[in-house]
């Protein structure tokens, strides 16, 4: 009998589900909650419209409140599954599992240590879920692998045949001790990567993950990268993403061709009682035959879904509304998790 010969997909491969975990009196949304909730319940239109949705909810009153806004908003709950687990916060891209496939219907949940973003926030229910999500049977008889290496899902990009894209300051940050050489091995070994492409530059004011690259650059089919970019040479963004573009550029496909670059708009400073949040258009989540975009309420929203729309073709672009959810420093994709297709029944 041979080995599966696992990988880690693209997003824009078939989904089975999103996850999400409603946000709730006990996490950090608790001073701002009914505004982060019209969020998610324009979320969990958008996502219902084209797949099925799984909703983590801390116990049955999170979930009696959470069925009422939806019913309210016309949301077909029958395509919600929701799963009572205890959980520390709602960023879901980060403590839900990175599943790797092996085109047989085999799938491995990879289930990195997850740290709270290196210790910055207690973590100790999120770096559970995954087991939770497993021994309430949400992924049938998928694998399930323990690794004690920190990483979080908005950490890597994946284009879905060997090519990892993730950030130096992010993993530095997690792994200080740890080589390059090193990193690449592990992320090589554990999510069976052909190559780790590596970007030294790009940085968002307000994100607290340490330049996770799914705030900055996408892999998108036909061998593109979506990423954000700053036309404001005022801005004290404008040189490192500028740095950051020109690492792009820099890169080759296996085939030793250059990406197709797609820049995004920059939207003009948000302040919010003094402190400047991170509001990046790259931040959105590909689903079934849609990609849903952050608008943030800025004059540029159209113009990035228009360009995201550019590099995901034949797929309908849905806004989604993402002020409430920057508050606490993230956006649309560091909210969900896809669920590869034949994941979930």
């Amino acid at each position: 009998m041979t080995e599966p010969r696992w990988r880690l997909p693209a997003e824009w491969e078939p989904q089975a589900a999103v996850l999400i975990a409603w946000p709730h009196a006990g996490t950090d949304w608790a001073e701002r909650l009914a505004e982060v909730e019209t969020t998610y319940v324009a979320l969990a239109a958008a996502v219902t419209r084209f797949q099925r949705l799984i909703v983590v909810v801390a116990d049955a009153d999170v979930r009696t409140h959470a069925e009422t806004l939806l019913r309210a908003a016309g949301v077909e709950l029958a395509r919600i599954r929701f799963i009572e687990l205890p959980y520390d916060d709602t960023w879901l891209r980060d403590s839900g599992p990175i599943t790797l496939a092996d085109g047989d219907g085999n799938f491995q949940l990879a289930d990195f240590r997850f740290t709270g973003w290196g210790g910055k926030f207690g973590a100790e229910q999120d770096d559970a879920l995954i087991a939770g999500l497993v021994d309430a049977g949400v992924f049938g008889k998928a694998g399930h692998r323990r690794i004690d290496w920190a990483l979080e899902g908005g950490g890597i990009e994946s284009d879905g045949v060997g090519s990892v894209l993730t950030t130096w300051k992010c993993l530095s940050q997690r792994h200080p001790e740890q080589s390059r050489a090193a990193m690449d091995a592990v992320l090589m070994d554990s999510l069976h990567a052909h190559r780790i492409l590596w970007l030294d530059h790009g940085y968002l004011e307000g994100d607290d993950t340490d330049a996770h690259i799914d705030t900055l650059a996408r892999f998108a089919p036909g061998e593109r990268i979506v990423y954000q970019a700053c036309n404001d040479a005022g801005d004290k963004h404008h040189d490192e993403l500028a740095r950051m573009g020109d690492e792009l550029a820099a890169l080759r496909t296996t085939d030793d061709r250059p990406y197709r670059l797609h820049p995004l708009p920059w939207a003009q400073p948000i302040i919010d009682q003094g402190r400047r949040l991170a509001a990046s258009y790259a931040n959105y989540l590909i689903v079934n035959g849609a990609v849903l975009v952050p608008a943030y309420g800025d004059a540029v929203d159209d113009e990035a879904a228009r360009i995201i729309a550019t590099a995901h073709p034949d797929r309908e672009v849905v806004q989604v509304p993402c002020r409430p959810l920057i508050w606490q420093n993230g956006s649309l994709h560091c909210i969900t998790m896809q669920l590869p297709a034949g994941l979930v029944d």
